[in-house]
């Protein structure tokens, strides 16, 4: 069933009880105000004839006309009276009851034994209804007469039928308009809800240029659009990224196995000297390698955002591991005539993985090593700004566009230069520092000028 059917449905359910109980509730206010209001005017009926009656013992048997002549108040009742002895047998009646016999019943006789009033609600076979108050005439503390007055509950019962066919009209009327209403209110309402159902069905088929209209009411379906459409745009951002990552690791994988084929396919071609073949074992081993650190890479940062990647948390000090890593990357220098040194280091800890760490500045020192040009040099400077350790590699390499600063820690790329000066480089090394380096809570920054070279600052927080 649609939402916008249920919606109506329950709106409707609870808008019929709610009528419903405001109708018996009328109902019942209505008739309970309305008996009141004749009770009262019994009451105030009898408290006037009961003080003109205890002024006289009324006799046994004297006609109304002659109790009307001498208490003149009493012609003028619009209700219907009579007076019962002590026994409960009529003595006195009003003509308009001769017609009808109203006898005494138990509870007013032994009321007005007691000395209280009754009220008693009586119906005959003519289908007529009165309410009757009974009360007791005392002369000299001792009863003499009940009197009892009596009306008709015909206006009574006619007003609270024509209420009954009110509400059995108006009732279905406001609940068929409310219905109407509720319907379109609903489908209203539900309007963004489609466009974010037919917004989900496009991307679905492939199409993540979908953004939803965001009203400027940021009511719950405004909150919902604006959280859809920035959902839509991460998820965009993210395919477009695995797209060129794909991309990349397909260019990057398939280049050393181009090479390799290309090169056994040459030495297949014709008998050479077993050091020709030795030659490209060698050549095919360097590829398999290189493949071998893009596959570890590549796991390793796959591993990275799935949060697998366990990061250790202790004190690290920072200047002992430069001066190490340092006299490591010296002898790495040498071989590509590039000299590695250290200048200022000052004493700093922070709270870190050591491996990691130490895997981060052999990576920037790798880079600044292999894109140096021959007699170049490499620095390693560490320094506190306040509350943070800020180590730097720099360099006299070949630098980076400044176009290219931005991207250089995406992954697999590399600027054209550098691809052309550096192929054995994976383009994962620089994605990998900059996850190192976010993991402590910390950021890298790059500084480069082409032909100059470059200088990357690694902000760290320190512990004391």
């Amino acid at each position: 069933m649609p939402l916008r059917v249920r919606l109506t449905l329950w709106y409707g359910t609870a808008l019929a009880l709610i009528l419903v109980v405001f109708g018996g509730a009328l109902y019942a206010v209505l008739a309970h105000g309305l008996r009141d209001q004749i009770d009262r005017s019994l009451e105030e009926t009898v408290s006037v004839t009961v003080r003109a009656l205890e002024q006289h013992r009324v006799g046994p048997f004297l006609p109304f006309e002659d109790l009307a002549a001498e208490f003149p108040e009493l012609a003028v009742l619009d209700k219907s009276f009579q007076i019962f002895s002590p026994a409960g047998k009529v003595t006195i009646q009003s003509p308009n009851l001769s017609r009808l016999d109203i006898p005494l019943s138990r509870a007013a006789l032994e009321g007005g034994l007691s000395g209280r009033a009754t009220f008693e609600s009586a119906r005959f076979r003519d289908g007529s209804s009165f309410r009757l108050l009974s009360a007791p005439i005392l002369f000299d503390g001792a009863l003499v007469n009940i009197i009892q007055v009596g009306t008709s509950l015909r206006p009574v019962e006619e007003m609270l039928h024509r209420l009954v066919l009110v509400l059995l009209v108006s009732l279905p009327v406001a609940l068929a308009v409310a219905l109407g209403g509720g319907w379109f209110l609903a489908g209203r309402a539900l309007r963004p809800v489609e466009a974010i159902t037919l917004a989900a069905r496009r991307i679905a088929a492939g199409d993540l240029t979908q953004r939803l209209t965001v009203a400027h009411s940021q009511d719950e379906i405004g909150r919902l659009s604006t959280t859809f459409n920035d959902m839509i745009a991460r998820l965009e951002a993210s395919f477009r990224q695995v797209r060129q990552f794909s991309a990349d690791a397909s260019h990057e994988l398939r280049t050393p196995l181009t090479v390799m084929k290309g090169e056994t396919e040459l030495a297949l071609r014709r008998a050479r000297p077993s050091e020709d073949y030795r030659l490209v074992l060698e050549s095919s081993l360097e590829e398999i390698d290189r493949m071998a650190r893009i596959v570890d890479e590549l796991l390793f940062l796959s591993r990275a955002d799935l949060g697998e990647v366990r990061i250790e948390s202790q004190p690290v000090r920072l200047d002992a591991l430069v001066e190490d890593v340092q006299r490591q990357a010296a002898v790495l220098g040498q071989e590509q005539d590039v000299q590695v040194s250290v200048g200022v280091v000052e004493p700093v800890t922070v709270q870190g993985d050591e491996l990691r760490l130490r895997e981060l500045l052999l990576n920037l020192v790798d880079n600044a090593v292999k894109y140096s040009r021959p007699g170049g040099k490499v620095t390693l400077a560490l320094a506190r700004d306040g509350a943070t350790a800020r180590l730097s590699v720099t360099d006299q390499g070949i630098g980076i566009p400044a176009e290219a600063q931005a991207r250089i820690f995406d992954r697999f790329y590399r600027a054209d230069d550098a691809r052309a000066h550096a192929k054995k480089g994976t383009g994962l090394g620089l994605s990998i520092c900059k996850w190192i380096v976010e993991a402590h809570h910390g950021r890298i920054e790059v500084q480069s000028t082409v032909g100059q070279g470059s200088k990357f600052t690694v902000v760290l927080p320190v512990t004391s």
